[in-house]
């Protein structure tokens, strides 16, 4: 499988899908022109990837800031780890950000995804 591996900028995240050493995350300000165009990638790979996973898979969410039309598309990339088994989510938000803790919690109980909630 192909590795995606996308530079963060100032309105758009970086993103690592790494099969073979493990990394899948997704960190920094998402706030893409087009959050549909620019996520289709990402739901694509995890499509290839749900069809043969890791025995385990993290996913890492490390997230600054997100805009409305992208957390449409983030619980598109969480519904899409609920069907892969062995799957947890790592739920990163700094330690004053109740905003993002918040914003992990109602994704944590929209899908049946174990989350893990760590402040950096």
């Amino acid at each position: 499988m192909e590795v995606i591996n996308l530079d963060g900028t100032e309105d758009t995240p970086k993103i690592i899908l790494d099969r073979n050493n493990g990394i899948f995350e997704i960190s920094g300000r998402s706030l893409p022109e087009d959050s549909a165009e620019f996520y289709q990638p990402v739901l694509d790979w995890l499509d290839e990837y749900g069809k043969n996973p890791n025995p385990e898979t993290n996913f890492i969410f490390k997230l600054e800031y997100f805009n409305t039309a992208s957390s449409k598309l983030i619980l598109d990339i969480l519904s899409k780890l609920e069907d892969i088994d062995n799957t947890s989510i790592s739920w990163y938000y700094h330690e004053d950000d109740e905003d993002m803790e918040e914003a992990g919690t109602e994704f944590s109980e929209l899908v049946e995804v174990p989350f893990e909630f760590k402040t950096y």
